[in-house]
């Protein structure tokens, strides 16, 4: 990917230190806000960041925290030591290979963030129709603009900050020089981007002071970061993964909770040792829940503990020795001893989606979490393809165990979709075998947040059917006030 930086080259050449100094404060600002928003930062280009989210809305509330905190922080500096950004957004279709990313996606983003003003959003017309009925903003067509290796005008959108209507400000005007091409491969997954181009303008001397950027915390946020797998065989590793996500995803259901999602905690792997306070604020939480998963033959012992990050505060601990088979109860109960002690509000149906078992074969969850660490992580695997037919493939094994297992036929479709979406098998039956998974999920649970999310991801995918998969979404949203995907 190529972007264009404006001002920061010359005032690196002006007063080196200077630029390097705000240069760390801005990466420090901006990878502070991306976790908060499940966004995953790919690469830095000097002054530059290209990130990946799971949806448009994310991405641009990301953006709209990003121009909210800088406009909070520089009118307390002096005008040299100011840190502005152009951010520009695009839905669309990239690869991932040998450490790069390439592809339209890429291309067409770098091309429309110069369109941005200074201290500006601009995203195009295929964002503008995800995030209209949702992101509470209001947003400026622009005339027809011509990109460099794009065959046909694109029609762009500029977000109205808020700070600028209060303020009666214009968008900056200027003239996008044209830029160089990207290479471009071929389209093996679907992603959500969002270019940070820094542009930088400074006029004048040193920084008198140093301000943090990090907001007060809301008090009932909590990240469910990954378990430590204890137990001797390796192999036990996507069991530990399973039963970690497994309280994310019950603690998730309950809308008295601000839930940080499985995306965004994953890089925090037990291994080295973690800094929990320093994990918080990078996430945005107040508290996080850690904690160690011990197997051996048909005994599991799992230990979870909330801590307060704000003070290293332990508010509750609880070992559980028990049978294997009991494992999904172990679940269930850590997600309630928690929600408990953040003194969440529980609806009756909330306290019933948190009961409901996943299955009860312990196999087969074994197979489901497999398949799901397969399937999730496509994005960033070179194998993606073998790695989803085996995912499908291990989904059937568990499918075939427990027939009424829902969220493997949830996952089952959405594996399927991706084939067919990313042009691996773009074919009829590959697009039956999504929808027969769909209603097989409808089947089970009918008034099920996620078989609803399923059914938005199969339009969209499968039809590019935007409306009804926006319908979709808005029923999920219901019973799944914290997932990332709506």
């Amino acid at each position: 990917m190529f972007t264009d930086m404006v001002g920061y080259t010359a005032l690196s050449q002006r007063n080196e230190p200077l630029a390097l100094e705000l240069l760390e404060e801005h990466r420090r600002i901006l990878r502070s806000i991306f976790p908060r928003f499940n966004g995953t930062e790919i690469k830095t280009i000097g002054d530059a960041f290209l990130v990946e989210f799971q949806s448009a809305l994310e991405a641009a509330q990301c953006a709209l925290e990003i121009q909210r905190t800088l406009a909070k922080r520089n009118p307390d500096v002096s005008s040299e030591h100011r840190i502005e950004l152009r951010i520009g957004i695009h839905v669309g279709d990239v690869v991932h290979r040998e450490g790069e990313v390439y592809g339209d996606g890429v291309n067409i983003a770098s091309r429309i963030q110069p369109v941005a003003g200074i201290g500006g959003i601009c995203i195009s017309v295929d964002v503008e129709r995800q995030i209209h009925h949702t992101l509470e903003a209001r947003f400026e067509k622009l005339a027809p603009i011509e990109l460099k290796n794009v065959e046909v005008p694109m029609d762009l959108f500029r977000i109205v900050l808020p700070w600028e209507r209060d303020a009666g400000l214009k968008p900056e005007r200027r003239e996008v020089r044209r830029q160089r091409s990207i290479p471009v491969g071929w389209v093996v997954t679907a992603v959500l981007l969002l270019i940070m181009i820094a542009a930088w303008f400074f006029f004048g001397r040193h920084m008198s002071s140093k301000r943090s950027a990090v907001a007060e915390l809301p008090a009932k946020s909590i990240a469910v970061l990954p378990f430590e797998n204890l137990s001797r065989d390796p192999e036990n590793e996507f069991f530990t993964d399973g039963v970690q996500d497994e309280i994310l995803s019950d603690l998730a259901k309950v809308a008295d909770l601000r839930v940080i999602s499985r995306t965004s905690v994953m890089q925090y792997k037990a291994g080295a040792q973690r800094n929990l306070r320093e994990i918080a604020q990078q996430l945005g939480v107040a508290h996080v829940v850690e904690g160690s998963v011990q197997r051996a033959a048909n005994k599991v012992r799992v230990i979870a503990q909330l801590i307060d990050a704000r003070n290293d505060v332990h508010l509750w601990a609880q070992t559980y020795d028990r049978d294997l088979a009991d494992v999904f109860a172990i679940q269930s109960e850590i997600a309630k001893g928690i929600a408990d002690q953040l003194q969440a509000k529980l609806s009756p149906a909330e306290k019933s989606a948190i009961e409901q078992r996943p299955t009860t074969d312990v196999t087969a969850f074994e197979l489901y979490s497999r398949a799901k660490d397969l399937i999730l992580n496509i994005g960033f695997s070179a194998i993606f393809a073998q790695n989803v037919r085996t995912g499908i493939d291990l989904l059937n094994q568990a499918l075939a165990r427990d027939p009424s297992f829902f969220a493997a036929q949830c996952q089952l479709a959405n594996a399927h979709d991706q084939l067919y979406s990313l042009g691996v098998d773009h074919t009829p039956e590959r697009l039956a075998l999504a929808e027969v998974a769909v209603e097989a999920a409808f089947r089970l649970r009918p008034d099920a947040g996620e078989a609803h999310v399923a059914r938005a991801v199969h339009l969209y995918r499968g039809y590019r059917d935007y409306d009804g998969a926006l319908a979709e979404l808005e029923i999920a949203r219901r019973t799944l006030p914290n997932d990332p995907r709506i």
